[in-house]
């Protein structure tokens, strides 16, 4: 598909720069798959669910991946967006002309990393010196990920670093954050258990390759960078056990969702998963693990409003974002948030 049919005009005072305060305060469009849309806010969500219903949240925890260094008088931005060893990540490099493999790359704070070849996905290998572990040298030298239409605009400051978490984080690795989930507060949470909406977990690392465009022109030429996603061998099971009773399983965001249809087979039974995803979801795929989607509002022409156009069908996303954007919505990481239920 031609990737200017997901194109739409957002203008720039519709881009949040912080988050809504208390979290769940933020607006919530509803989008059902047919008839009104329904301007809420995230506190409603209790009564648009059923009991039975599985909300499924991404438990990955983003690490201060941003590096600021130098190679000799060459200043040299890093994000990390890949681990591939106990002391080596791959990274997408500012400057990167000015690095060769081998070159030492000095991050400050006595924070050293020897640079490596390309990678497929146009990064470079990192390989840190030292004995600390890596996790140890970033909350020194590194800044949180914060996405580029956000950093182009304030600098990243304390705030983010809670702000920029959701409450589930606990699995260090990604580099920015399942935002739809920031949305939720142990308050909600207990408004949604006492509807008898059930909650699960699972593990994506988003990479910093959901920051990138899509620099095609059709969307067969677009390559997904990977990500490493986990499913627990239980969580699959009460997953399946819940929609078997006739529960429907809500992703919380597009990572919890492009994980949870990696994992399914055909006939829509989830499987445990501990691997890599390049999943690509665009208008005809058809979906296999969930029936619903609480997501934030996204880029024109990005992976991820194909995806929710595969889920609710082009015109009716166009619409949606129009709405959205006409009364006021605030979109991107720190935005708004819709609730996506395809009929049927």
């Amino acid at each position: 598909m031609r990737v200017d049919l997901f194109d739409f005009d957002l203008p720039p005072e519709n881009i949040a720069l912080r988050p809504a305060s208390p979290r769940d305060a933020a607006r919530l469009l509803l989008v059902p798959g047919a008839g009104d849309f329904a301007d809420l806010t995230v506190r409603d969500l209790p009564g648009l669910l059923r009991a039975g219903d599985v909300l499924v949240f991404n438990d990955t925890r983003v690490i201060p991946a941003q590096l600021e260094g130098t190679r000799g008088e060459a200043r040299i931005g890093a994000t990390l967006h890949k681990r591939l060893g106990l002391r080596q990540w791959q990274a997408f490099l500012r400057n990167a002309k000015r690095v060769r493999d081998g070159d030492r790359i000095d991050f400050g704070a006595g924070v050293t990393a020897i640079a490596g070849p390309r990678d497929e996905d146009g990064g470079v290998t990192l390989d840190f010196e030292g004995t600390e572990p890596v996790e140890v040298l970033l909350e020194r030298a590194g800044r949180m990920p914060l996405p580029p239409y956000i950093a182009s605009k304030r600098p990243t400051d304390e705030r983010d670093v809670s702000d920029y978490q959701t409450m589930f984080a606990r699995e260090d690795g990604a580099v920015a954050a399942p935002t739809a989930a920031l949305h939720f507060t142990p308050d909600l949470i207990a408004a949604l258990a006492q509807t008898g909406v059930l909650t699960e977990t699972l593990t994506l690392h988003v990479g910093a390759g959901t920051f990138l465009p899509v620099k095609a022109d059709d969307t067969d030429d677009h390559r997904m960078h990977a990500e490493w996603g986990r499913i627990e061998p239980a969580t699959a099971d009460r997953l399946n056990a819940a929609r078997a009773a006739g529960g429907r399983l809500i992703a919380v965001g597009t990572t919890s969702l492009r994980l949870l249809e990696s994992a399914a087979s055909e006939d829509g039974i989830i499987h445990p998963f501990a691997d890599e995803t390049r999943i690509f979801i665009t208008p005809g795929y058809r979906f296999r693990a969930i029936d619903g989607l609480m997501t934030n509002f996204h880029l024109p022409k990005s992976t991820l409003f194909m995806l929710v156009s595969a889920l609710m069908g082009r015109d009716r996303m166009q619409a949606a974002y129009a709405h959205a954007i006409g009364s006021g919505y605030r979109f991107y990481s720190y935005g708004d948030s819709s609730l996506l239920l395809p009929a049927g």
